[in-house]
């Protein structure tokens, strides 16, 4: 008897012990994420993430002070960030006549072939490439067959990608002449130059002290290590810049509403940094490299991402930074030229949103035009049907812009000469 009620108080503490423990953590959760957070007016000690190649072993900084010039109108915010934004059956008909669904199956990383005009995309129904140009004709790139393909990097001038696969295997395939190079797989994370001669990446060998930021020409060849990145891979994001002054961007923590940017040039060039207000860093560069467009979330703003850009060339770096008043994330923006964006923007975002990624794949967007220096901001079409808009790719001339549905992953096309 004793010990059946030993047995029955047990269970009973175990289980007041369980919904404690599970109050706590839910509890520290709400305070971490959700909970407005007051900054401290010291900060906490910057997060050392450094890597390079010198012999200080202390990544190049300018002896300069990072100036940051702040501007920012609360005013201009859009309205269906806050309220559900109505439009009249005129402004529907409109969009209805500019917006048409170019495909029914499932395609992957459109990209713009500058040279030609067309976009060039993955279908994963059939895993094969196609071009897609003005006319809305859809071609074969390839009869081949590529199963299973993770990522693809496309040449910005050439029908030539690097092809990423689960297992690390990565490719070079040339579409124009249907040829094979393969690149090692301890290489990841690629960007081809404007002229698609040359790739950034790193490489990540078993040792730490074996992996680097590396440049090499488009087919593997005459490798280049330009930076040691030891355990700080993850910090470390090649992209090179339009007009070719930067080859990556590595990023290190301040403070929990703060993080450090460098750009890191391939000659060791001695770039300033600049400090950005918040985490979740993503970013899109201009068409000429000079200014950066990036959304990062705060605790001052609810955890949601916020668009901001800023100067990013030479002297300039740091300068002229607008927050553009726009919740959504930069990867669901482009350029359509060096003033103006176009960007996806979510009808509501719950607070946390940026750092629950999960909310960037199954928000419902509405299509904005966003002038980045006067920051006017023009609604150009809400899709009739539920919409989750990824890949907005704009063609040369400006006159179509397509995206895909990350709903149906269909491809679908915005006539933007239609919109007055």
């Amino acid at each position: 008897m004793i010990r059946d009620y030993f047995q029955i108080y047990k269970k009973l503490f175990y289980t007041i012990f369980f919904l404690l423990i599970t109050f706590f953590l839910g509890f520290l959760l709400y305070k971490l994420f959700f909970q407005k957070i007051i900054s401290p007016t010291t900060t906490e000690p910057e997060i050392n993430t450094s890597t390079s190649t010198n012999s200080t072993g202390i990544f190049p900084e300018t002896n300069k002070t990072d100036k940051t010039y702040y501007e920012e109108n609360k005013n201009n915010n859009l309205p269906n960030n806050e309220t559900n934004n109505k439009i009249t059956n005129n402004q529907e008909e409109t969009e209805n006549k500019i917006i048409k669904k170019i495909n029914n199956t499932k395609s992957k990383n459109l990209s713009l072939n500058s040279t030609d005009n067309n976009i060039n995309y993955y279908n994963e129904d059939d895993n094969k490439f196609y071009k897609l140009n003005n006319e809305g004709n859809i071609s074969l790139l390839s009869d081949k067959q590529f199963y299973n393909v993770e990522n693809i990097t496309w040449s910005p001038v050439e029908n030539k990608a690097i092809i990423e696969y689960p297992d690390g295997s990565n490719i070079v395939y040339n579409f124009d002449n249907q040829k094979q190079i393969t690149l090692p797989k301890h290489w990841e994370d690629f960007d081809f130059s404007s002229d698609g001669s040359q790739i950034v990446g790193k490489s990540i060998g078993l040792d730490p002290e074996n992996r680097w930021l590396l440049v090499s020409d488009s087919d593997g060849s005459k490798v280049t290590p330009i930076d040691k990145i030891g355990n700080n891979s993850k910090y470390i994001y090649p992209s090179w810049s339009p007009n070719e002054k930067s080859i990556a961007i590595k990023i290190e923590g301040v403070d929990f509403n703060r993080q450090k940017i460098y750009f890191i040039g391939r000659n060791n060039e001695n770039f300033k940094s600049t400090t950005i207000e918040g985490r979740g860093f993503e970013y899109v560069w201009s068409p000429n490299g000079d200014r950066l467009l990036y959304s990062v979330y705060s605790s001052d703003d609810n955890m949601k991402p916020k668009l901001w850009i800023v100067n990013a060339e030479s002297d300039d770096i740091g300068t002229s930074r607008k927050n553009l008043s726009v919740e959504t994330w930069a990867h669901k923006c482009s350029f359509a030229n060096d003033e103006e964006i176009y960007c996806a923007v979510p009808t509501h975002l719950e607070d946390g949103a940026g750092v629950f990624t999960d909310f960037a794949e199954s928000s419902i967007d509405q299509l904005y035009k966003i002038n980045t220096k006067t920051k006017q901001k023009t609604l150009i079409a809400t899709p009739k049907n539920n919409t989750n808009i990824s890949n907005i790719t704009i063609t040369k001339d400006s006159k179509y812009l397509y995206f895909t549905d990350n709903l149906s992953k269909n491809i679908q096309q915005v006539d933007l000469s239609q919109i007055k």
